[in-house]
């Protein structure tokens, strides 16, 4: 039997404030009143990084590091450098510590580029040094040639350029090479992994792939960095293979 048409219009509206009643309802309720399927969403804070030099990528309160020692002019390192960085990202537990090398030959091209990411840093902090190291990778001609001529840095304000006109960037950019020499350091890229919480360190030459990466760091936890030291590194041409040291 079918309703009569008023009678279907005051239920319907019936209906309609009744369903308006239960969300005004379910929005004003108190936290301590809600359901049990619903979760507030929460996120771990990442800590406030350390004042750099050097510029940190990554959680600063993750386990291991990875130090890298690279050269904005070396092609090797600018195609390590996406792949290195997503690894990073999918890793917590591991952040990642920048280090300039600049090789001879690629001079003075790459002095100048790592001045230009240090003082990007200075300015604006590790965010701002990540995003010019980018940039630079993105925009040089590689290999000693630097960026195309009459190419300027998007983000060049004057506190930036008072910076290059300083001998600030050149007395880090001095100090991390020299620590390189130190450790017999000579290619680039090359790579340090330290665990925090045993204090070791492990040096590796050459761009590692994430496996390997894995495999050095559980050999560093476990403190067995002779094997660690001996583990393999993926294939690389030769010209690669035969600038790195092993």
């Amino acid at each position: 039997m079918r309703l009569p048409l008023f009678t279907r219009r005051h239920t319907l509206i019936a209906l309609l404030v009744a369903a308006v009643g239960a969300a005004g309802w379910l929005l004003l309720r108190t936290p301590d009143e809600a359901p049990e399927f619903m979760h507030p969403i929460t996120t771990v804070p990442e800590p406030p990084k350390p004042a750099g030099p050097p510029w940190l990528y990554g959680r600063s309160d993750a386990r291991f590091t990875v130090v890298g020692y690279a050269d904005l002019e070396c092609p090797y390192c600018r195609a390590y450098f996406p792949t290195l960085q997503r690894w990073i990202d999918a890793h917590r537990e591991v952040n990642w510590q920048w280090h300039h090398l600049p090789l001879s030959m690629h001079e003075p091209a790459a002095t100048a580029g790592a001045r230009l990411a240090e003082c990007a840093g200075e300015v604006g902090g590790h965010a701002a040094f990540w995003q010019a190291v980018a940039w630079l990778y993105a925009h040089t001609r590689g290999d000693g040639q630097g960026l195309p001529e009459g190419l300027r840095y998007p983000d060049l304000t004057p506190t930036l350029q008072q910076c290059l006109d300083s001998e600030r960037p050149d007395a880090v950019i001095r100090a991390q090479a020299a620590e390189a020499a130190r450790q017999s350091i000579a290619a680039t890229p090359a790579l340090l992994l330290r665990d925090r919480d045993t204090g070791k360190t492990l040096l590796l030459h050459g761009p590692l792939d994430g496996d390997a990466l894995l495999s050095a760091l559980d050999l560093l936890a476990a403190g067995d960095t002779a094997s660690a030291e001996s583990s393999h590194l993926p294939d690389m041409p030769a010209s690669v293979a035969g600038d790195m040291p092993r």
